[in-house]
């Protein structure tokens, strides 16, 4: 990781290209550290959906998380859509982890199941 010195100093803003990326220093339009870290998350994947049950940190409501769906962002967020509206509840995306509020593991399940995902339930 580079210095905090050489995190100042980088270029923010040119007049030529606009906006920079802060991590490789190309202008935002060619600008590929969000798509290679998504095809790494994608690639570290093992073809397996993880449904569990969560508590932790949400002051004793449940919530069920789904990981390890090996899909893009934008498919992913519609897929989370999709589930949400079959459960009838909200959740969230986030860092590639459908979250779903309540329990539902065996409604997700059938329905991932449908569409053609290996499921394991995991945790407790």
């Amino acid at each position: 990781m580079p210095s905090l010195q050489d995190q100042l100093r980088g270029l923010v803003y040119s007049t030529e290209h606009g906006e920079t990326c802060p991590a490789c220093r190309q202008a935002l339009a060619e600008c590929r550290c969000q798509a290679d870290a998504e095809a790494e998350r994608l690639a570290a994947l093992d073809g397996v959906v993880r449904i569990r049950r969560e508590t932790s940190g949400r002051k004793g409501k449940g919530v069920t998380t789904i990981e390890g769906v090996p899909l893009a962002q934008e498919e992913l967020k519609a897929l989370a859509k999709a589930l949400k509206k079959r459960c009838g509840t909200g959740g969230a995306l986030k860092a590639g982890v459908i979250e779903i509020q309540g329990d539902h593991r065996e409604v997700l399940k059938t329905e991932l199941e449908t569409r053609g995902y290996t499921v394991k339930l995991a945790g407790g």
